[in-house]
């Protein structure tokens, strides 16, 4: 039975879908399965072996994208005779007959939950379009228990139709220490590390003030590294930078090939993600996997993915960020006790585990 991926994450986008889709797929295609895999993206490549690609390249023409999600892919995909097609950005998949099961996937519902984060024509989108999505759709995937309780919440119906399959892991991380990708970087040791986009969910200006309190208490060499690109809506975050009295020990490296982010991770003193909401919160498993102690805010998802390992913070309290910054950075026999627990924790993470629940799923759904 053929299963359709909508996979133009993979050639137009490069943060928390790109990787879930690229992992997942890499995941299925070492999977003995029952089921046929066939990946739709504008860009051909030799990433997944033995997996069907279909590509449809974009045009540059006014209205194409619109034309591409409700009429060309909807025809492609009939034509290919597929049994079901899963869209991993959650929006859609569009004008699909009902012989042809709908399956999406809700990462999180961050433009319902803090339409605020958004800019105003992505909540107007999720407000038309996602009601009408998980109405009718077939199965909903969801990345964690807690992103399907906000579904549910939201959408009761839901209830009956969804599953939450955890995220795995790259085996690339894992505890590597590189001198050459840390000076590539202009990254010094020792060093606090913060992973994702500069964007105003991820709760950086509380860290930032966190940080400085921290300096004040301690006098402590360590430098604050904030790894990611710039987000939407980022002006508070770069002005709590520059503001600081301690904008000298603030780093901001910027985008960072994907095969030097293990090295990064892996000479940290500690990681800190002091984000309001997650729908799942890789960066911590990655943190985690290369060895490092980790805090984050104890909130939404966090703690599914941190477990007992990660020490945990009210993400509106700076004080107790500054007083958890204070204790690993100065005791390290707690260091070495959470960087012991992380690595135990990180392995009951895998994408092999994610992808064989969701082929699963997806087999059981054609079946039905």
């Amino acid at each position: 039975m053929r299963v359709a991926f909508l996979a133009d994450a993979l050639d137009r986008q490069y943060a928390g879908v790109h990787i879930y889709l690229y992992e997942l797929l890499k995941a299925l295609s070492r999977l003995p399965t029952k089921n046929e895999y066939l990946i739709v993206r504008a860009v051909a490549s030799d990433d997944f072996d033995g997996l069907e690609e279909l590509v449809v390249p974009f045009r540059a023409f006014p209205g194409y994208k619109a034309y591409r999600l409700f009429w060309e892919l909807p025809r492609l995909l009939q034509q290919a005779n597929v049994a079901a097609v899963i869209e991993p950005a959650h929006f859609g998949p569009f004008n699909l007959p009902k012989r042809i099961k709908r399956v999406t996937v809700i990462h999180d519902l961050t433009p319902l939950l803090f339409p605020h984060y958004h800019v105003f024509h992505s909540q107007l989108l999720q407000r038309w379009f996602l009601p009408g999505i998980l109405r009718r759709a077939d199965h909903i995937l969801t990345n964690s228990a807690h992103t399907q309780g906000d579904l549910i919440k939201f959408f009761p119906k839901t209830q009956e139709k969804s599953s939450a399959i955890l995220l795995g892991k790259d085996e690339s991380y894992r505890p590597i220490k590189s001198p050459k990708v840390l000076k590539q970087y202009g990254i010094s040791s020792p060093y606090i590390l913060h992973v994702g986009t500069l964007e105003p969910r991820k709760n950086l200006v509380t860290l930032i003030k966190a940080f400085h309190k921290f300096k004040r208490d301690t006098d402590s060499p360590h430098q604050l590294v904030l790894l990611g690109k710039k987000g939407w809506k980022s002006s508070e975050i770069y002005e709590a930078i520059e503001a600081s009295a301690d904008r000298a020990a603030i780093l901001l490296p910027g985008y960072v090939e994907q095969e030097d982010l293990p090295a990064i991770y892996g000479s940290a003193a500690f990681f800190v993600y002091p984000s309001y909401y997650e729908g799942f919160g890789l960066p911590i498993l990655e943190a985690m996997a290369c060895g490092l102690p980790v805090i984050t805010s104890g909130v939404s998802s966090l703690p599914e993915v941190g477990g007992a390992a990660a020490l945990y913070f009210d993400p509106h309290n700076v004080d107790q960020l500054a007083k958890l910054l204070t204790k690993l950075a100065t005791d390290p026999l707690e260091r070495s006790s959470r960087a012991a627990a992380s690595l135990t924790r990180a392995q009951l993470f895998s994408w092999d585990q994610t992808a064989k629940a969701t082929d699963e799923v997806l087999y059981n759904l054609i079946s039905s």
